[in-house]
């Protein structure tokens, strides 16, 4: 039997006949796929990346802050810093910080220990570690062998020198400390000496003056203070009472009992000196003017300084006198300076320097009349013209540059009175300045005298 092969790759009719079409009248169905089986998994979504533009640099990588690196630097710093410390506290134990300084002087007190020494030596300068020299002289053994007295020391001297300076026995200087208040008279403070055991009020006064004096020890002497600039240039004015008046500067001094005289008034001198080395260049020498050396500035501050009681006075006051001594008004043509501080007004209110004061009860003026003629015609500011003789008292600072320098103002304005209010009134201390006469009497009033 002969098979006929079917190329259409499709199933061939057994029959070999031709397949009967379908009915013409039956819409086709189409024909509906076999579902295909799904896997049971889920197949992976496939990754998303993102567009690289390659001409876009690549981020830097972020690195790690070294703190191990920075914990070693600053031991090393830590380490380098504390060497460096203890090789300077090396050097001042051993006195290698450089060159010594200037001389000090030191007084060590009776029974003072060492760790008072220690915080007096740091006080001085002479050390600069109180706590470092303290514990060397308790280690080195030394620190119970430290004698009392007056010693010369320097800074930058090695601890064991310092010690072994301290070691040595020396003769106790005790010592006095005095306050001498501003504008006390050079009676009062040769008085105040006295009190304070330290010398006869008249052989300081005679000192003070230049003149012949016995010294402590019973030796005759006679002062020399020509090494003063102020002093050479003091005058012999007729009539001055006291050389020394007005220059003994008020303030407070510490002396050695067993000290000279002399020396004594060289404090005075060499604190005075200090004082008005930055003034003398402020002398005017015009004619006009009524301050034309340094006493004329010490004279006229002694009456600021007793008729001003506050600092704040002082200007107004200055230039109310600077007005009466130089002004062209016919009025003042006497050029008087007219302080009760200095007169023959017999008031024991006014502290007057020919009354009342402890002047004028060292020498004997304490009656009215008693006063000689001379010493007026040399001191009553109501009698003279000008500036008296010489100072009435001992200045302080404040009075002096007062004195050279007046208030500006009230010179220009004319102000010739000042008064203050009466201390039992209704403006006590309170300051009053007129420009005339008139104007004064109603202050007073007001004042309440």
């Amino acid at each position: 039997m002969r098979i006929q092969r079917n190329t259409s790759g499709q199933p061939s009719n057994p029959a070999g006949r031709t397949p009967r079409p379908a009915a013409q009248n039956k819409e086709q169905q189409p024909v509906q796929p076999k579902p295909v089986p799904q896997p049971d998994f889920e197949p992976e979504e496939p990754e998303e990346y993102e567009e690289y533009d390659d001409e876009e640099e690549e981020a830097p990588r972020r690195r790690r802050f070294p703190i191990a690196l920075i914990i070693v630097v600053v031991f090393l710093a830590l380490v380098v810093a504390a060497g460096w410390q203890v090789l300077q506290l090396y050097n001042e134990v051993g006195g290698r910080t450089g060159t010594l300084g200037s001389e000090v002087t030191v007084t060590i007190e009776e029974g003072a220990n060492a760790n008072q020494i220690a915080r007096q030596l740091a006080e001085a300068g002479v050390v600069q570690h109180e706590w470092l020299f303290r514990m060397y002289a308790q280690y080195s053994g030394k620190a119970s062998q430290l004698q009392p007295g007056e010693v010369t020391l320097r800074s930058g001297m090695s601890y064991n020198d310092i010690l072994q300076q301290l070691s040595q026995q020396r003769v106790f200087r005790k010592t006095v400390t005095v306050t001498f208040p501003e504008g006390y008279t050079a009676v009062a403070i040769a008085q105040l000496m006295e009190q304070n055991g330290l010398c006869t009020a008249s052989d300081f006064l005679a000192c003070a003056n230049g003149d012949a004096y016995t010294e402590k020890d019973g030796s005759q002497a006679v002062a020399d203070f020509s090494d003063y600039d102020f002093w050479n240039q003091i005058p012999d004015k007729e009539g001055r009472l006291l050389k020394c008046e007005g220059y003994l500067f008020p303030d407070t001094y510490e002396f050695f009992e067993d000290d000279t005289i002399q020396n004594y008034v060289r404090t005075f001198y060499n604190q005075f000196q200090k004082v008005i080395s930055g003034m003398t260049d402020q002398i005017d020498a015009n004619p006009d003017d009524c301050i034309n050396s340094i006493d004329d500035a010490v004279i006229l501050a002694s009456f600021i300084q007793e008729e001003a009681g506050m600092e704040s006075e002082d200007a107004k006051v200055s230039a109310c006198f600077h007005n009466r001594l130089e002004s062209t008004d016919p009025q003042w043509s006497d050029h008087r300076l007219e302080s009760n501080a200095s007169s023959y007004i017999t008031n024991d209110a006014d502290n007057n320097y020919l009354w009342n004061s402890p002047m004028a009860e060292y020498m004997g003026w304490v009656e009215a009349g008693a006063i000689p003629n001379e010493v007026l015609a040399a001191y009553d500011t109501y009698r003279i013209s000008g500036l008296p003789a010489g100072a009435i008292s001992n200045p302080g600072k404040a009075a002096i540059e007062a004195a050279l320098n007046p208030d500006q103002e009230y010179i220009d304005e004319g102000y010739y009175f000042f008064v203050t209010g009466n201390p039992n009134g209704d403006y006590p201390g309170e300051y009053f300045y007129a420009k005339t006469a008139d104007e004064h009497a109603a202050n007073v009033a007001k004042a309440g005298w």
